[in-house]
This record gives structure tokens, C-alpha cells and sequence, in this order.
């Protein structure tokens, strides 16, 4: 086959070549079928990957638990020097890892190179956290006794990622639930698997060297039907992190859910920013051009509904369209281009078929609308009048269409943004601090991101990330999130020698 691997130098300097292993149990191997890597960008073959098996999950799981012991009783200060080490070897092939990124998933060079600075970042968190994994100590109602509260590893975590940040959401799961004392298997999405392959390489590398078992992360390239069937249901796995479409979390829910599994359920965004009267228009539209623009609308926090105040309603919406004209868009490895390709030929027609849907509910475009002819899955990024509740409005279509919507006051704009069923992403342009306490309060936003004065996209690792309603449950990143990835001992200790029972009740015998 026609393949253009040998276009693209870098991939050797981080393990890829023309066939790679897509399994990684403590060794490689692939006995499953073939699979091509596809370049969005001109839509040619880079790479194959020889996918696992369901019996090569299960030695990835086997070797898993044979390992988990060894890492749980690894202090966690030296968890946390391990996972330092691995940002280090991060660090030192960003550059080649953030091009991999860029040309199998097809966002901008300057957002793959940042999705590698985002997994370094959490490296370096998760060794700060080895330190601060804190319980808590409670005063007992009884004379000579203590309540404590302690945290332990769950054991093995499976984190199940997708297309879209094939590299950075795997970071913020693998780094808090490596330092937290767990295993973790890793199944990425099967269109990324060069970015799984390679980022697992660097990881194996830093555990050899340090004496640890590889197998305390493994990966997975494998359909969806079997090996993701297989690792969902698997007693061995104590917590599922899933990101991907509301319909599959459901399934993954009800899966794990079933077994009595943890999950962690990172789902459709359906984001607003909201402008004032009083918001700074300037500030406004370079947040919401990046939000919407940005991966080829494909985050889960893009922008997908801009409400404007009607005060400032035509000269947003006359700004926005010019400033659309001036999107460069084409090759994403080009650092001069701002917008990259959509990820495969299926979300070309997701953008298509959106755009006929939206026409028939009485949707206007006002820019773009039209796929880009040539090689590669490129589309303009569109803007579109459309009334609030149109029944298109309500779904999230995982492409570059901004819905633009007029509102008259600051009640208006709070109900339109929480009507849709998601609830991820938010932001207010406001410089009135009533409005901008109430949009952070219970009569405000119910997203789980909640932003003012800047775009919808972006979040930080310092804070926890994810949504309410259909978006899922569970937080990821920072804040206490990492004690999803543990279980919780409330712990009873009697110092005395007397045996005295809680709530003031007797059990004499006579």
C-alpha cells in the first residue's frame, strides 16, 4: 500500500513505524487484524497497527494484577518521582510527540504540541499530590477513641479515551490514578492509535528504568465491540474513564454499573458564552473565535452557541462573520494555519447532514456551510442564525457550527443556557459583579465549567474538569478528583481498655 510514513521523519524518533504492535501487556505483541492509521489531512495511509485481541486484554489484565501490589506498596512520594521522571521523558520528545498528535488527529501544531505540555503538567501535579494525599482524623464520641479516614488504591483503572485528545485526557487520568497507587489500561481511540502506541513507549521506558514492572500501564488498540466489551465488564477493573459520545457513556454505564464498577463519565458538551450589554465586545470575540474554531470544532467544550445581549447583537454578529474570512486553514502540521481537517469522512457528513437539518428548521447561515473539495476531511467553519429552541439546537453536533443567538436580559440568557440537555461548559462576558455572582450561583450556569470573561474552552489542570446532566458524572484533573481513583476507610481505633458502645447504648451480660 501507498503509504506516507516516510513523509514524516519525526515518527521514527518516538517508536512509530510502518507496522506497530497495538497491544502492551509488559511486552508488545498484535494478534488481531490490521488496522490503518489515516492521516485527516490528505486522507492517505501513515501506518498500520496490528490490533489486540480479547485474550490479549486478558494477559494485559492477568499481568496487571500480578503488578498492582507491587506499585500500591511503592511509597507514594516515589510514585510521584516515577511519574516526574515520565514528564521529564515527555518533555524531552514534545516536539516529535506533538506532531504525531497533530497528524493523526488533525488539530493545530500549536494545540498538539499543547496537549503534550498538558500531560507534562499533570506529571508535574500528580508529584506535588504524592506528598498530599491527605486523610482526615475526627473526634470520637467515646473517652479514648479516634476516627480516622484513610485512602487506599482501588487497584487496576481503565481509561477509555477519545479521538479528539488522544493524549492529554489519557494524561490527567493515567498521572492522578498512577500516583494514587493504581495500574491503569488504556484503550484510545482506534483512529489515534499511533498517539496510544507512542506515549505508552515512553511510559514503559521510564518503569523499566526504575525497576518497575511495565505492565503497571498497558494498552489496548482493539475494536469497541470486543476488547472495549471485554474491559468495561471485567470485575478486575475498579473504575472505567470514559470519554466519548453521550449514547456510548450510557452503555458504559450501564455496564459498569451493573458489575458495581466505578466510572468516570466524560460526555457531550452542547457550550454557550453569553455577551452582556456591558460585556467587552474585543475580548469577547477573540475568546469566541478560538472556541469555536479551534480542533475543527471537535472539544467538548467548543463554542457551540454564542448568546449576544440584542444591544450588541448586530455588531458582534457583522465582526464575527468578517473575522471568519480570515481563518487560514489547511495543513495543521503548517504553524500559519489556524484550522486543521475534521478527524474522518464520517464527521464530513455529520457537518452535511447538520447543515440540511439546520436549513429545514429555519437556520441561516450567515458563513461557511460548505465542504472544502480536495483531499482530506476539511470543512469551513460556519456561523448560523437560528432560533433558540430549535430541536437541532438541543444536540451537539461534534463540528465547526456556532449557532448565534440574540437574548434581551440576563434571566433570558441563564434559561437558554441551561435548556439544552448537557451541561459541560459555560462563560459570561459581564463587568457587572451582580450578574457575574449570580451566573456562578445556584440561579446561574448548571454546567460543570463555569467561566467569566473568556471563552468555554481551555480548562486548566488545577481545577476538576467535567459536566452535569448528560455530559456525565465524575471529575477528572485536579482539585480532589484524585479521590475517585481511590476507596475511602473510615477507621475506628479504641485505645482504651474499655469496650464502650457509640449512641449511649448497653449490652451488659450479667
Amino acid at each position: 500500500a501507498d503509504l506516507s510514513y516516510d513523509e514524516f521523519p519525526f515518527l521514527a524518533e518516538i517508536g512509530i513505524h510502518k507496522t506497530n504492535y497495538g497491544c502492551f501487556s509488559g511486552s508488545w505483541s498484535g494478534e488481531g487484524s490490521e488496522l490503518p492509521a489515516i492521516n485527516p489531512h490528505d486522507g492517505r495511509v501513515i501506518a498500520h497497527v496490528k490490533q489486540a485481541t480479547p485474550q490479549e486484554l486478558e494477559t494485559c489484565l492477568a499481568n496487571a494484577e500480578s503488578a498492582k501490589k507491587v506499585w500500591w506498596n511503592t511509597p507514594a512520594p516515589r510514585r510521584g518521582e516515577i511519574i516526574r521522571q515520565i514528564g521529564e521523558a515527555l518533555r524531552a520528545k514534545k516536539e516529535a510527540l506533538g506532531r504525531l498528535v497533530t497528524l493523526a488527529m488533525g488539530k493545530s501544531l500549536s494545540e498538539g504540541l499543547g496537549e503534550v505540555q498538558e500531560f507534562i503538567d499533570v506529571c508535574d501535579y500528580a508529584l506535588g499530590l504524592s506528598r498530599q494525599l491527605d486523610g482526615k482524623i475526627f473526634p470520637s464520641e467515646r473517652s479514648k477513641h479516634m476516627l480516622l479516614e484513610i485512602w487506599n488504591p482501588l487497584g487496576i483503572v481503565g481509561v477509555i479515551t477519545a479521538f479528539n485528545f488522544p493524549a492529554a485526557v489519557f494524561g490527567w487520568n493515567a498521572a492522578i490514578a498512577l500516583v494514587c497507587g493504581n495500574c491503569v489500561i488504556w484503550k484510545g481511540a482506534s483512529s489515534t492509535s499511533l498517539v496510544s502506541i507512542a506515549f505508552t513507549k515512553v511510559m514503559e521506558e521510564v518503569l523499566v528504568r526504575n525497576g518497575i514492572p511495565p505492565a503497571v500501564v498497558t494498552m489496548v488498540v482493539g475494536p469497541g465491540g470486543s476488547v472495549g466489551e471485554a474491559l468495561m465488564a471485567d470485575h478486575r477493573v475498579k473504575l472505567i474513564s470514559f470519554t466519548g459520545s453521550t449514547s456510548i457513556g450510557r452503555h458504559v454505564s450501564q455496564v459498569v454499573h451493573n458489575r458495581f464498577g466505578r466510572t468516570i463519565l466524560e460526555l457531550g458538551g452542547n457550550n454557550a458564552v453569553i455577551i452582556m450589554d456591558d460585556g467587552n465586545v474585543e475580548l469577547a470575540l477573540r475568546a469566541c473565535l478560538f472556541a469555536a474554531v479551534g480542533t475543527a470544532g471537535q472539544r467538548c467544550t467548543t463554542l457551540r452557541r454564542l448568546l449576544v445581549h440584542t444591544s450588541q447583537y448586530d455588531s458582534v454578529k457583522a465582526r464575527l462573520v468578517e473575522a471568519y474570512k480570515h481563518i487560514k486553514i489547511g495543513n495543521p502540521l503548517d504553524p500559519t494555519n489556524l484550522m486543521g481537517p475534521l478527524h474522518t469522512a464520517a464527521a464530513v457528513k455529520e457537518f452535511t447532514d447538520g447543515i440540511s437539518t439546520i436549513r429545514a428548521q429555519g437556520g441561516h447561515i450567515l458563513s461557511g456551510g460548505n465542504v472544502i473539495e480536495g483531499p482530506g476531511f476539511y470543512v469551513e467553519p460556519t456561523i448560523v442564525e437560528i432560533a433558540h429552541d430549535a430541536p437541532i439546537v438541543k444536540e451537539e453536533l461534534f463540528v465547526p457550527i456556532l449557532y448565534l443567538i440574540p437574548f434581551s436580559t440576563f434571566e433570558e440568557a441563564v434559561a437558554i443556557n441551561n435548556e439544552v440537555p448537557q451541561g459541560l461548559a459555560s462563560s459570561m462576558f459581564t463587568n457587572n459583579l451582580k450578574h457575574m455572582w449570580e451566573w456562578l450561583g445556584p440561579n446561574g450556569s448548571d454546567c460543570g465549567l463555569v467561566n467569566v470573561n473568556m471563552g468555554s474552552s481551555g480548562a486548566e489542570i488545577g481545577g476538576a474538569f467535567g459536566g452535569e446532566k448528560e455530559t456525565g458524572e465524575g471529575r477528572e484533573s485536579g482539585s480532589d478528583s484524585w479521590k475517585q481513583y481511590m476507596r475511602r476507610s473510615s477507621c475506628a481505633i479504641n485505645y482504651s481498655s474499655e469496650l464502650p458502645l457509640s449512641q449511649g447504648v448497653k449490652f451488659d451480660l450479667s
